[in-house]
């Protein structure tokens, strides 16, 4: 899932450098699942060399990812999602994400909390700030957009933030979720 998102991400914002990329994200591997964690670590390492383009893949990756998980999901389990109350629906964008978490890097787990419209997803391994040494920005845009856009698609109004992440130097990624008060 990881793979075929940031493709589709850089196809998507940067095409002019999508050759470049798949010497590293070739179609015969995305088709065989093939692709290897030293691969990836490649892309993302020159996608981070790139600057704004490494946030605006990763995020719109993210978002693909969330989407395609939802997607998978029956047209019946779809709808009764979204009949649920909002606290019930967070908490499915919540678990969503997790699901995303899981399946985008073998070595990723996730805990969440959620209580009275705030929550956290922390993550004490994360591919993408799998970093030499500390940067000065958050590396997990990958994660904040997967929960932003699983929280748009289950109807719930929600601010999500990086609160710390292991690519600054933490010792965990944890996403912040606030879910917004006027929702009915």
């Amino acid at each position: 899932m990881l793979i075929a998102s940031l493709h589709q991400g850089i196809s998507d914002l940067i095409p002019t450098r999508l050759e470049f990329y798949e010497n590293w994200l070739h179609a015969t591997g995305l088709r065989d699942g093939r692709i290897g964690l030293a691969p990836l670590a490649a892309v993302l390492s020159f996608l981070r060399q790139e600057g704004e383009p490494y946030e605006l893949v990763t995020a719109r990756a993210g978002q693909y990812a969330a989407q395609w998980m939802f997607d998978n999901l029956s047209p019946l389990q779809r709808s009764m999602i979204r009949s649920l109350p909002v606290a019930l629906r967070a908490r499915v964008a919540v678990q969503l994400t997790k699901r995303v978490i899981q399946r985008s890097y073998l070595g990723s787990r996730a805990t969440s909390s959620l209580r009275k419209g705030q929550g956290t997803i922390t993550m004490r391994t994360s591919i993408f700030c799998s970093v030499r040494a500390p940067l000065p920005r958050p590396l997990c845009g990958y994660y904040a957009a997967a929960l932003e856009r699983s929280l748009t698609l289950v109807s719930v109004n929600g601010k999500v933030a990086v609160r710390s992440c292991q690519g600054t130097g933490a010792s965990s990624c944890v996403i912040a979720l606030s879910v917004l008060p006027e929702q009915g």
